[in-house]
């Protein structure tokens, strides 16, 4: 009979070593002064928000035009994303030149349930 189990077999080597991974990921975080210094006062305020509602309250803190910068973070405080504002910008431009900002808030918002957001206002 011809079965696989008597036939002779090609004797192959396969020379191999095993190959390690390094999965350690590190994170460094680097605190930047700002290079001028203006006279406005920066006020920071930060809250949580669910991700269901961060599309709304992100477009109706870009109405308001007195922030500086948008920053979404998780619940541990890593920064997810950050949205810097010019000030005076028209409610019109802010809608089309932020468009693809705001649809990956949108996929942020999908895929975390709980967020914080930081906000730097101009007084």
């Amino acid at each position: 009979m011809n079965s696989p189990y008597n036939r002779p077999s090609d004797s192959v080597e396969v020379n191999s070593t095993p190959v390690e991974e390094d999965t350690t990921v590190r994170l460094e975080t680097i605190n930047v002064e700002p290079e001028t210094r203006s006279s406005e006062n920066v006020r920071v305020e930060e809250f949580s928000i669910t991700g269901e509602a961060l599309v709304t309250k992100v477009k109706e803190l870009i109405h308001q035009g007195n922030i500086r910068r948008i920053t979404i973070k998780t619940d541990e405080g890593r920064a997810l994303i950050e949205i810097p504002l010019t000030v005076g910008v028209v409610g019109g431009v802010v809608a089309t030149s932020l468009f693809p900002i705001i649809a990956a808030i949108g996929a942020i918002g999908a895929l975390v349930a709980h967020l914080k957001i930081a906000i730097e206002r101009t007084e």
